[in-house]
């Protein structure tokens, strides 16, 4: 992990509202270079667990999913996506934020998979976000397409 530099800093800390806990990077930038979703250390500072390995930053791709949220898109994504598909997908991201901890680390260790959970979805910021990083997330694939037909030509 490259960790961020001041003005990635800087900015992050702008667009949550506070410091961050730990340390990340920036993995996705938006066309003008600002942040869109970062890969965080599995371990903050304090060696607290943090299970959300990608975080969603970007203020627009955070309203858009957000609106989704509100509209019953976690039960939604739940009823389309493949139950198969998205328990392999909470195993992949457990297991790539898992590779991340040190061998010597012996405190407490984050657990389950997108967003902290073990099976079904608890938040899709989490997944559009892993998606977004290059993920092979279902969930994540589900909310582009309500993002990319909010008329509601995708499957909701």
């Amino acid at each position: 992990m490259v960790p961020a530099g001041p003005s990635d800093r800087a900015r992050v800390e702008e667009l949550l509202g506070r410091s961050p806990g730990g340390r990340f990077e920036v993995v996705v930038r938006d066309d003008s270079g600002d942040p869109v979703v970062l890969r965080n250390s599995p371990l903050l500072d304090d060696g607290t667990p943090m299970p959300t390995l990608y975080w969603l930053i970007g203020g627009r791709q955070r309203r858009e999913v957000g609106r989704l949220e509100s509209a019953g898109g976690v039960k939604a994504a739940e009823d389309v996506v493949d139950p198969e598909a998205l328990m392999d997908a909470h195993l992949r991201y457990a297991a790539e934020r898992d590779a991340l901890i040190p061998d010597s680390h012996a405190g407490p260790r984050p657990s389950a998979g997108v967003g902290g959970t073990r099976r079904g979805v608890k938040c899709l910021h989490a997944h559009y976000a892993w998606f977004l990083a290059g993920g092979d997330d279902p969930v994540g694939r589900w909310v582009q397409e309500q993002i990319d037909h909010p008329d509601g030509d995708a499957a909701m």
